[in-house]
Parts: C-alpha cells; sequence; structure tokens
C-alpha cells in the first residue's frame, strides 16, 4: 500500500487531504513541522511527501534542502499557498518534482500524485492498480471502468464514487460518509448530491448493484450478500 507524508500545520486542511486520500486507499501520516518531517522522512519508508513551505521549526525550503542533501529521493509535491514565481523557481531547483498552489481541486492534486508515484515505481502491480467486483473492474492509474466486459464512461465523481463502493463492499455508507470521502468538506451535509450520483451509477452500470438501505444510506452488493439471500 502506497504511503503518503503529508506535511501540513493547518488542521482543517491537513485533515481534508487525509480524508480524501484515505478514501483512495493510501496509508497516511501527518507531520505538523519541518522538523517532524526531516525525522519521519528519514526514518520511515514513505512513497510521496506533501510538502507545505509554511512549516513551523523548519520552512518548507529548508526541509526540501536537507532531504534531497541527504539523498532521500521520494517524490516530492510541494502543496501551498505561495504563489510568487521566485518561491515556486526555488521549490522546483531545491528538487522538488511538482508545485501546486492553494487553493487546488482535489482531483488534479490526486492526478498528479499518481503520475509522481507511477514515475517513481514503474513496477506497480495490478493488485495496487485494478480493482474488480460484480463483472466490474476499475482500473486506478488509467481511471477506465468496463463492465460486463464492455468499457463505461464515468466522470471523475462517479468513478471516484464507485471505487469508494468497491473498496466497502457489503458496507452500509451513509451518506454523510460518502459526501467526505468523495466530495470533502466544503459540501453541504443537507445536499442530495450522493442520490443524484447513485442514480447515475445505476443508469450506467445495473439497478441492483448499490442498494439503498432506507434511513442509512447505500451498499454495494456483492455476491456474498446474494447468496446469503439478503437481497
Amino acid at each position: 500500500m502506497n504511503r503518503i507524508l503529508i506535511a501540513e500545520d493547518e488542521p482543517r486542511i491537513a485533515s481534508f487531504l487525509a480524508k480524501g486520500l484515505r478514501a483512495k486507499g493510501y496509508t497516511i501520516t501527518i507531520a505538523t513541522n519541518g522538523l517532524e518531517v526531516v525525522s519521519m522522512s528519514l526514518d520511515h519508508n514513505f512513497d510521496l511527501l506533501l510538502l507545505d513551505l509554511g512549516l513551523p521549526k523548519k520552512d518548507g525550503l529548508a526541509v526540501l534542502e536537507e532531504l534531497r542533501g541527504q539523498g532521500i529521493s521520494l517524490p516530492i509535491i510541494i502543496l501551498t499557498a505561495r504563489d510568487d514565481l521566485q518561491d515556486k523557481l526555488a521549490g522546483l531547483e531545491g528538487g522538488a518534482d511538482d508545485y501546486m498552489t492553494k487553493p487546488f481541486r482535489f482531483e488534479e492534486l490526486l492526478a498528479r500524485i499518481r503520475l509522481r508515484m507511477n514515475v517513481a515505481q514503474p513496477a506497480t502491480t495490478n493488485n495496487q492498480t485494478i480493482l474488480t467486483a460484480e463483472n466490474l473492474t476499475l482500473d486506478l492509474l488509467t481511471r477506465q471502468v468496463t463492465f460486463k466486459h464492455q468499457l463505461v464512461e464515468l466522470s471523475e465523481r462517479e468513478f471516484t464514487l464507485l471505487e469508494t463502493f468497491i473498496r466497502h463492499q457489503g458496507q452500509v455508507l451513509s451518506r454523510e460518509q460518502l459526501l467526505d470521502h468523495v466530495w470533502g468538506y466544503n459540501y453541504d451535509p443537507g445536499s442530495n448530491i450522493v442520490d443524484v450520483y447513485v442514480g447515475y451509477l445505476r443508469k450506467k452500470l445495473a439497478n441492483d448493484l448499490i442498494a439503498t438501505v432506507r434511513g442509512v444510506g447505500y451498499q454495494f452488493i456483492n455476491n456474498q450478500a446474494r447468496i446469503k439471500g439478503k437481497y
């Protein structure tokens, strides 16, 4: 499982990133200051570092310089509110692999993470990048979906929602859980957007793949549940 170190001292942003990336199957560790980042990067085997520049105790550029100076080659994506060209150049010239400014779209960040991990780990196995269930195949790298051997076009949100269901097969997920995993912290909990997107998936795939659990939420129905006669 891919391990990501998030170096971010703003709790709300760190929590948002951690929740979103955990929903994608990543193992997340959070560091809140530059000294922690250096120590963790040297002592743990991470696959990628998301690095904020405005860290206390040791700023991001100093962290970057120290890690690269000690031969730490893990992919590093700078994620910061600093949009000055000189800061960006300093980060990239200091050894960062990518640079994103806040605010950002989570989908774009996710795409850049996948790109950097794919480049750094070309031998990634199908077990890590392919999800299968109920005549469905999801390729997490190409973002392609096949259902009954036919290619199905899904939007980014539809893909992420389906991925969440497949990773939690048989588990009842509340609308609040799905909203948090797929859309993040900035959506109204009273929104019906989850119901709308479940409808999209049913229309594009099959009506009986996702069951409505009245008063609770939704459940992806696997063969085990069907065999037991629950559905």
